[in-house]
């Protein structure tokens, strides 16, 4: 199935979104986009289509050049996308294993450039006649790897299309733009770790398994069972808090102990390796208790279940040695299971989860809102405000790390006052939350696209005329705003 333009149209715009200098100089790609009927992932459009290239930088911070026979210059790995990549970086792998003979297994996507370009390029490409082919564009997104075997990997040129290859020094990257962004990372240092996962087991034996999403070249290892975890975000001091927040994220889950376990690489559907941090945690609770956010349940197996899952080999391996390596005496009894661990909170207590939101107000009188991106996971395609939820961090702190992460506007806590508390139920058995509403009287910046896989338009509304499609919480708070009403409830039982 070829490349969608929603999956192309979402990664030009997260590459946008880091810079939003280059729009101008990236209008033929976006107009390209916004054509009806162009199938701008196939090469056989010539109006201008997309191609993919591979930036591999090796130990010695050298980058891979091949020499083109067709063009007669030398540049990085690339070329057309075919209709069974299933992403727009599996395309760049692949173009890369057949030019080269280096396979995907031997490179790691650059931490934070895992599905965003380092640099799109467009350039124009001479007519063709005795292929039927007239002039046209190359929209030229290039993924940025790091080599990271430390043994020589062996070369087999594609010897139709390449003559040779060449490791040079980021100062000589033929291509200047490329050139400038690459001289703007730390290129000679091997990137952190920037992944980690948490290896949860209990004391029967079992270990906890989460079933992701089956959405093939948005997310790793789709449709299967793997460890709760994801990658690190600026607010994370350490791998440790990354593995935190993510529990905490993804099924609000607390673990009083965390034990690093080592470094694993896990393969995506492109083919490439990501290193993984891994901690393992002990915990005996029910998982249909916890609030899953993302996927699609999560369940216990024993290393003896595996054979039946849909898993990826690291990830069966990973568990089958961890559970060679814990004591027998961990193990049950006479067949009995152990008791559950006490709760640390009364019986009865339901913990509520704390939404923090920003009541952004222009001298006009209108407010800030965002459309939320139409796969989120909640509300899709649906208008609310700027919002997120406290990690290890106070609210107001937790608003201005929003802030600036989904829209770039900067706010300082002095200027911020709290202006609405709102305790409401989504839906018939979801956990209730309380969602505290901050005015901010003062900031800085316009409001940007930062995160545009959650969020895809920011627009300033007149509170009388607010979109039919609004979060229904959201409208209840907006309007108590208005009326200076401290507090409201929604969603509870009459």
């Amino acid at each position: 199935m070829p490349l969608s333009h929603d999956h192309i149209r979402t990664t030009v715009a997260a590459y946008l979104a880091r810079h939003p200098h280059e729009r101008e100089q990236l209008g033929d790609l976006l107009d390209a986009l916004d054509r009806t009927g162009d199938d701008i992932a196939s090469r056989f459009t010539f109006t201008g289509h997309v191609t993919c290239g591979t930036i591999v930088v090796d130990q010695l911070g050298r980058v891979l050049h091949v020499l083109h026979l067709a063009s007669g210059k030398v540049l990085a790995p690339g070329g057309h996308t075919e209709p069974a990549d299933e992403s727009l970086a599996a395309a760049a792998l692949r173009e890369l294993h057949e030019e080269t003979g280096i396979p995907p297994q031997a490179v790691t996507p650059w931490p934070g450039y895992e599905t965003v370009p380092l640099d799109i390029d467009i350039h124009g490409i001479d007519a063709h006649p005795g292929k039927g082919e007239p002039g046209h564009l190359h929209f030229d997104l290039r993924f940025l790897f790091r080599l990271h075997t430390a043994t020589e990997t062996p070369v087999v040129l594609q010897e139709e299309e390449v003559g040779g290859i060449e490791w040079r020094p980021v100062d000589r990257v033929t291509s200047p733009t490329l050139r400038e962004k690459l001289l703007k990372l730390p290129l000679q240092v091997e990137p952190e770790t920037a992944n980690a996962s948490a290896l949860i087991y209990n004391d029967r034996g079992e270990y906890l398994l989460h079933l992701r999403d089956y959405f093939p070249g948005r997310i790793w290892e789709p449709g299967m069972w793997s460890l709760l975890g994801g990658g690190r975000e600026p607010q994370d001091a350490t791998l440790e808090h990354t593995v935190r927040r993510e529990l905490a994220e993804e099924a609000g889950l607390d673990l009083a102990d965390l034990t690093p376990f080592g470094t694993e690489y896990a393969s995506g559907d492109a083919g490439a390796t990501v290193p993984i941090a891994i901690y393992t945690g002990r915990w005996n609770g029910d998982p249909r208790e916890l609030h899953l956010t993302e996927g699609v349940i999560l369940a216990w197996f024993t290393p003896s279940d595996l054979h039946r899952l849909r898993i990826a080999d690291t990830t069966s391996d990973l568990v089958r040695r961890h559970a060679a390596s814990r004591p027998a005496s961990n193990a049950p009894q006479n067949g009995l299971a152990p008791q559950k661990e006490r709760r640390t909170s009364p019986r009865g207590t339901v913990l509520n989860v704390i939404g923090v939101h920003l009541y952004l107000e222009r001298p006009d009188g209108t407010v800030l809102l965002g459309l939320r991106h139409p796969n989120s996971a909640f509300a899709p395609s649906t208008w609310h405000v700027l919002a997120g939820h406290c990690e290890q961090e106070d609210a107001i702190a937790c608003l201005i790390r929003e802030a600036r992460e989904e829209a770039g506007l900067h706010i300082e806590r002095q200027d911020v006052e709290l202006v609405h508390v709102v305790h409401h139920i989504d839906k018939a058995g979801d956990p209730p939350r309380m969602g505290l509403f901050f005015r901010a009287r003062a900031w800085s910046g316009e409001p940007e696209l930062r995160e545009p896989d959650k969020c895809t338009q920011w627009k300033f509304w007149d509170p009388a005329a607010l979109p039919d499609d609004l979060v229904s919480y959201t409208r209840v708070a907006l309007e108590k705003i208005q009326n200076g009403e401290l507090y409201s409830e929604t969603g509870w039982p009459a």
